[in-house]
């Protein structure tokens, strides 16, 4: 079942293209990863799939149907959309975010329901929010508050989901927890396009990628079988060694240093005789 499909998707700003006739489809209930370099026109697809800019040429479908025929409300209950650097209201609780969740499924005569409380239970258990769901939002670690936003894109109970560097800004034990509930997210049967700079968190946790440069997709398919040396040599003009890591083979990806041409700056050549330094403890002065 095709969830997206986006014919000869075209996209420039100003005089400058940043896409280039994009064609491809999403099936249900897979993560798929948007990777790239810099300016390759990741997040300014996945702004275009939110009706976040104005389509200039191609066509996008969801579920089938043309996404101009969607109204705002109407898009929002068939995708949701996080965009990179959200916006938090002051003073709102984790309660109260999760719950604006809700708000496509609401009107001026249908107001809060049993299917809105059992989404929002359903988001607050998923994420794990038990402990924060009283707290204020902006009172959050990184990790949690990504949770947070998580949890409000769960309990909008759309079969898309498209999210833009969720992970940008955290440390590595926070990516680690908000993509695994990204990927708890995908387990359930939705279809999640996630944009993502660290290639080898994308290749361990995304089922598919989708690989841009210069506007256009230079590699699509399975995660594992995208992630090469050569492309990955390719798209960010540099050399890189891709190992397997221990457990489930998962591609590490490790940047190769560029040598120093001893000739041009010799004050900077490596010294084959040098003696490592060693860093001692500074012993405190107790005499005072």
């Amino acid at each position: 079942m095709t969830v997206l499909s986006v014919e000869h998707l075209h996209f420039a700003y100003q005089d400058k293209v940043v896409l280039d006739d994009l064609t491809f489809s999403l099936p249900k209930g897979r993560l798929i990863g948007i990777v790239g370099p810099n300016g390759s026109g990741k997040s300014t697809l996945l702004k275009l799939l939110a009706r976040q800019l104005p389509l200039q040429r191609g066509e996008i479908h969801v579920h089938g149907q043309s996404l101009s025929r969607y109204s705002m409300k109407s898009l929002a209950r068939q995708l949701a959309f996080l965009p990179q650097r959200p916006v938090m209201a002051e003073g709102i609780r984790v309660e109260q975010l999760v719950q604006y969740g809700r708000h496509p499924h609401q009107g001026w005569f249908t107001q809060w329901t049993d299917e809105d409380a059992h989404q929002v239970a359903r988001a607050r258990t998923a994420m794990q929010l038990d402990a924060i769901w009283h707290r204020q939002a902006s009172s959050l670690s990184g990790g949690q508050a990504q949770r947070a936003w998580l949890a409000m894109i769960l309990a909008q109970n759309t079969d898309l989901i498209l999210l833009d560097e969720p992970t940008s800004a955290l440390d590595i034990g926070h990516q680690a927890e908000v993509m695994e509930a990204v990927h708890r997210i995908a387990a359930e049967g939705r279809t999640v396009l996630i944009v993502i700079h660290d290639l080898g968190i994308a290749a361990r946790y995304c089922d598919d990628l989708i690989a841009l440069a210069d506007g256009q997709i230079q590699a699509m398919g399975p995660a594992r079988e995208v992630m090469t040396k050569a492309l990955v040599d390719r798209l960010y003009q540099t050399e890189v060694d891709i190992l397997p890591a221990p457990g489930d083979g998962a591609p590490v990806i490790v940047p190769r240093r560029r040598s120093l041409a001893a000739s041009a700056h010799p004050s900077s050549a490596p010294s084959a005789t040098r003696t490592p330094a060693v860093l001692e403890p500074v012993e405190k002065d107790t005499t005072q």
